[in-house]
């Protein structure tokens, strides 16, 4: 068996790290060809004690310390102090089955990858009829776009980007480490670079991890707001578009139709009815999948959870716009 290494970056995940550490220990992987490194950035709960809890009890793994507090910088951190032919990068929120290691790496040699993933179901840990609109939504090829990762896959098939992937540790070599300066995004575009550079990334089917989503609306708008303010951020620091793809900017897109036209109904009145007409769609598209697929639910909390997916993360785009507006003046005074 080749040499494994597991890097786990979190901060404040008490609620959740006691059950990705219990999946991981269900591993079929041999415990004495692998290692478990959480990275934690300063956590202000319980984080920190239930991870040297586990440490205490099982030699393989172990706690560093991230004093940027910052994903990318986590990741950095748990590469280069890990000592495995293959790294597999989880995320606190999630669980692994047994076999997931296992199928992971086999699929990387067989494949000759770069990256291998599997597709992400997401669930909530309560039950809430809100919880499980949050749920249905970011299984959705509506509220999620493309995103195959979540939606799922019949075959294995090449991918822009997968989630908890398993790489070489030559890929590091070859492609460098996680953009630091990203403090979201930071995995799209390194495997964005990966793909430029020849390197190929597959997302394998029936390998399946379970994610635990935010279950509230507040909780879904700051998470998705930031992702989409770091979707505008990500190509002004990486000075490329290609760093993510066309989905990751159709929230700001429908925004902007809905803004722009109402902003110019002030010079000229019948501009109003194009912003109208827009959100009259959405409202209709929205209202039918909503009757689709919220049978867990009701009517009224699925339509606001695609509207608070949606509208926070085109504007998170927004604040990052405005954000690299304000860049702007102070480069050209140096």
């Amino acid at each position: 068996m080749k040499s494994l290494s597991i890097i786990i970056p979190c901060r404040n995940e008490e609620r959740y790290i006691g059950r990705c550490l219990d999946s991981v220990l269900r591993t079929t992987y041999p415990h004495d060809r692998l290692e478990v490194i959480v990275i934690d950035g300063q956590s202000e709960d319980a984080t920190r004690a239930i991870v040297e809890s586990y440490a205490a009890r099982h030699p393989f793994i172990r706690l560093i310390d991230n004093p940027k507090k910052i994903a990318p910088a986590a990741l950095n951190l748990g590469v280069s102090a890990s000592k495995g032919e293959y790294i597999i990068r989880l995320d606190a929120h999630t669980e692994y089955p047994h076999d997931y290691f296992e199928r992971l790496v086999d699929a990387s040699i067989r494949l000759g990858a770069a990256n291998v993933g599997a597709v992400c179901r997401t669930e909530t840990m309560s039950k809430t009829p809100t919880a499980n609109a949050i749920q249905n939504v970011l299984s959705d090829r509506f509220g999620v776009g493309n995103s195959s990762f979540r939606t799922g896959v019949s075959e294995i098939v090449e991918a822009d980007t997968v989630p908890f992937g398993c790489f070489r540790r030559d890929t590091f070599e070859r492609y460098g480490l996680f953009d630091e300066r990203l403090i979201r995004n930071q995995d799209i575009e390194f495997n964005k670079r990966i793909a430029r550079g020849g390197g190929k990334i597959y997302l394998i089917p029936d390998v399946t991890c379970t994610y635990f989503a935010r279950e509230t609306y507040a909780g879904l708008w700051r998470n998705n707001y930031q992702n989409g303010y770091w979707n505008i951020l990500t190509p002004y620091y990486t000075r490329t578009l290609r760093s993510l793809s066309l989905r990751h900017f159709v929230p700001l897109l429908f925004v902007l139709g809905l803004i722009v036209p109402t902003l110019l109904s002030l010079l000229w009145a019948p501009f109003l009815w194009i912003g109208a007409a827009v959100l009259g769609l959405y409202l209709a598209a929205v209202g039918i999948r909503s009757a689709q697929i919220g049978k867990n639910t009701t009517w009224l909390r699925q339509i606001a959870a695609f509207a608070v997916l949606h509208f926070s993360y085109g504007f998170g785009s927004i604040g990052g716009i405005i954000t690299i507006l304000k860049k702007i003046p102070r480069q050209g005074q140096r």
